[in-house]
């Protein structure tokens, strides 16, 4: 039902693609610096949602809907832009207040519920065109003729989603594990720097993909 040789070619391009920081990794990271692996991996359940539906969709072959749907996910887009830069000038105002005010740096600010994140997870992945792109056009160029097309497209999405599980759900552990060194009086304000900047540059990473 698979051409392996084509299969094995998805999986070593998959990787290869997925490894390369975009949206949802520096989302991942953003979250798990800020709040921890578990906010990390949150979002990484959302962004995994987000791209199973796309999986499925490109699978089923509803890229028209896709397409017919691509105003309404135009909308979704900038309104999680907004709501990007939002957090990450939050982050950065506390980076400063706290630097004015060294008693309160130690303080943590309250994590954000699980739903939270995982919406923002969900939404980024759902709403890159990059994203949407990929299934379109990314998949089509491992496909046997010679065998069924379903099968073939069914595998594929499977592996892609488990595929960013695996390498998402990696930087939300690697950078859980540093957030123990970004703790203290001049190490919180570090880190709310840091999360505020990965947190706008995903939204402005979102703002410039195109369809």
């Amino acid at each position: 039902m698979l051409n392996a040789d084509l299969f094995l070619a998805f999986l070593l391009a998959t990787t290869l693609l997925i490894l390369l920081p975009g949206p949802i990794v520096t989302l991942v990271i953003a979250n798990s610096i800020a709040h921890g692996t578990r906010t990390g991996l949150s979002t990484v359940a959302g962004s995994s949602v987000g791209n199973a539906i796309l999986a499925g969709a490109g699978a089923l072959g509803l890229t028209t809907i896709l397409a017919l749907l691509a105003d309404v996910f135009e909308y979704l887009r900038w309104a999680g832009v907004a709501y990007l830069v939002w957090l990450g000038l939050q982050a950065w105002r506390q980076a400063l207040r706290r630097g004015a005010n060294p008693e309160n740096a130690a303080m943590a600010p309250p994590t954000p519920r699980g739903r939270n994140v995982f919406a923002q997870g969900a939404v980024v992945a759902i709403t890159n065109p990059k994203t949407i792109f990929f299934y379109v056009a990314f998949f089509p160029q491992f496909l046997d003729p010679a065998l069924p097309t379903a099968p073939q497209l069914a595998a594929m999405s499977v592996a892609m989603v488990a595929i960013a599980i695996l390498f998402d759900s990696l930087y939300a552990v690697l950078a859980g594990q540093v957030r123990p060194w970004l703790v203290g009086r001049t190490r919180t304000r570090i880190r709310h720097g840091i999360t505020g900047t990965l947190l706008i540059g995903t939204g402005v990473g979102l703002a410039l993909a195109r369809r």
